[in-house]
């Protein structure tokens, strides 16, 4: 049985800091493509950062700077650093795993940015 587990969201202040780890089981996570997504009340979810099989990373231009992806084979996990927060991050923020045309999706979990 496949299960993504995001942890990490919060409230935190404009201009702040958190760190998102999803951590995955029941896959072999090296052979997947990692991203992470979010999803804001009243609009589609969007792509915000994804990390390849072969480490190689892609991110929304919303976030380009500000946010980093990283992955860790062994442990199974893909974390997204998120830096310099603004009011417009906030959104529920899902972890995706996909290979081969198919994937699967984590829970969500909320991150909420206040001035």
């Amino acid at each position: 049985q496949v299960q993504l587990v995001e942890s990490g969201g919060g409230l935190v202040q404009s201009g702040g800091s958190l760190r998102l780890s999803c951590l995955a089981s029941g896959i072999i996570f090296s052979s997947y493509t990692v991203g992470w997504y979010r999803q804001a009340p009243g609009k589609q979810r969007e792509l915000v950062a994804q990390i390849f099989r072969d480490n190689s990373i892609n991110y929304a231009d919303s976030v380009k700077g500000r946010f980093t992806i990283s992955r860790d084979n062994v442990k199974n996990t893909a974390d997204l650093q998120m830096n310099s927060l603004k009011i417009e991050d906030t959104a529920v923020y899902y972890c995706n795993v996909r290979r081969l045309g198919y994937g699967y999706w984590g829970q969500g979990t909320q991150v909420t940015v206040s001035s």
